[in-house]
C-alpha cells in the first residue's frame, strides 16, 4: 500500500520530533519484548539438557520431576534442578530466563511469606511483595496486560464511537437528536458505582479471562460517548464540503461517501486521540485495581502493587517505588508519543494562507 504525499509529510514531521519518535521506538521495543515475555521472565527453563536429550519447557510440554530423575510427580522446580545439575557435574545443565520467577509464584526461602528487599543472590532484582511474589515479574506481566487491555479498549471505543458519531453527523435530523438525548442520559450513569455493582454480583466461579472481558466491556460502554461527539462534529463539517456534494451528484452511496470520502479526511483527528485514549485506559484500570474493582486476583497489575506498596510503605518501600516508577515511565512515553502525533498531524500548525 502506497501512502499519499500528505501522509508521508506528516510521518516525517513525527520522526523529526525526537522525544515522541524515540518514545515510540521504546514502546514498540517494549511490546516486542512483552510478546516473548516468557523467554525473559518465567520459572520454566528455556532449555534442559538431560541424559543427551533436550527439553524446551517454556513453550513445551509439562514435565514432572520424575522426567529428570527427581522424586516427585508435580511440575519440576527448574531452579532447584539447575542447582542439582551444577552440583552433580555430570554434563547435564539447565538454562533459565533472566528473571527465573513466575508472576504467580510464591518464593519464600525462609518458609514465611513476607516482603523481601531486592536481592541479587536470590535473583529478586526488585524484591518481593507481601506474599513473596517477585515484583519484577509482576511488573513485567502487569505492564503487558495493561498495554493489551488499553489497546483493546481503544479499538472498541473507536469502533463504537466512530460508527455512531459518523452516522449522527451524516444523517442528522431526528436520528441525530434521538441519539444526542440517549447519550446525555447514558453519560449520567455513574461509572464507578456500576463497576462495583457488576463485580459484586459476578460469581467467583467465572474464569479470570471472563472477568477481564466483563471489565473491558463495562469500561468501553461508559467511554465511547466522547469519541462520538468528536466524530459527529467532524462529519457535519466534512458533509458540507464540495467533494461530498460532488460524490452525491455522481450517485455515490451513503456507505461509499462515509468510508471513501469522509473518514479518510477526519483520520488526523482520530490518530491524534489514540495515544491519549490509551493513557486514559491505563489510568482507569490502574485506579480500579488500586480500589479492588479492576483485574481479578491474582492477575498481576500495577494498581494492585501500588495498593500493596501504600499499605506497607514503611516496611517495604521497594514495592510502591517500583510500581510508581513503572507507571510514570509508561504514561510518560505514551504521552510523549501523543504530543508528537498531535503536533505532526495538526493541519493548522503547518497551513499557510495567501
Amino acid at each position: 500500500m502506497r501512502l499519499n504525499p500528505q501522509t508521508l509529510k506528516k510521518l516525517r514531521r513525527f520522526r523529526d520530533i525526537k522525544r515522541g519518535y524515540y518514545s515510540f521506538l521504546f514502546l514498540v521495543g517494549l511490546m516486542l519484548l512483552a510478546s516473548v515475555g516468557e523467554l525473559i521472565v518465567n520459572n520454566r527453563a528455556l532449555l534442559v539438557s538431560y541424559q543427551d536429550s533436550w527439553y524446551f519447557p517454556t513453550y513445551g510440554d509439562y514435565h514432572p520431576g520424575t522426567d529428570f530423575g527427581l522424586d516427585y510427580a508435580y511440575e519440576t522446580n527448574y531452579r532447584d534442578l539447575q542447582a542439582k545439575f551444577a552440583a552433580a557435574g555430570d554434563g547435564d545443565y539447565v538454562i533459565m530466563p533472566l528473571v527465573p520467577y513466575s508472576a504467580y509464584e510464591n518464593h519464600a526461602p525462609g518458609g514465611i511469606y513476607k516482603p523481601m528487599p531486592p536481592s541479587m543472590a536470590q535473583q529478586h532484582y526488585l524484591g518481593t511483595d507481601t506474599t513473596s511474589r517477585d515484583i519484577l515479574a509482576r511488573l513485567f506481566y502487569g505492564t503487558r496486560i495493561a498495554l493489551l487491555f488499553s489497546i483493546a479498549f481503544m479499538v472498541w471505543v473507536y469502533v463504537i464511537g466512530i460508527s455512531i458519531g459518523c452516522a449522527m453527523g451524516y444523517f442528522g435530523g431526528t436520528f441525530d437528536l434521538v441519539f444526542q438525548r440517549l447519550i446525555e442520559v447514558w453519560s449520567n450513569i455513574p461509572f464507578l458505582y456500576t463497576v462495583i455493582i457488576v463485580f459484586s454480583v459476578i460469581p467467583a466461579t467465572f474464569s479470570v479471562s471472563s472477568r477481564i472481558g466483563i471489565l473491558l466491556t463495562v469500561m468501553v460502554l461508559f467511554s465511547w460517548t466522547g469519541m462520538t461527539y468528536y466524530m459527529r462534529t467532524e462529519t457535519y463539517k466534512e458533509k458540507a464540503r464540495d467533494y461530498t456534494a460532488a460524490a452525491r451528484i455522481i450517485g455515490a452511496s451513503h456507505s461509499r461517501i462515509i468510508f471513501k470520502h469522509i473518514l479518510p479526511n477526519v483520520m488526523s483527528t482520530l490518530v491524534t486521540f489514540m495515544p491519549f485514549t490509551i493513557v486514559a485506559a491505563i489510568n482507569a484500570i490502574t485506579a480500579l485495581d488500586f480500589l479492588g474493582f479492576g483485574l481479578p486476583p491474582p492477575t498481576p497489575s500495577l494498581g494492585e502493587l501500588l495498593k500493596q506498596g501504600t499499605a506497607n510503605l514503611r516496611t517495604a518501600p521497594w514495592i510502591v517505588t517500583s510500581a510508581f516508577l513503572t507507571l510514570v515511565l509508561l504514561l510518560t512515553i505514551v504521552t510523549f508519543i501523543g504530543e508528537a502525533v498531535r503536533e505532526s498531524f495538526d493541519p493548522k500548525k503547518f497551513t499557510v494562507y495567501k
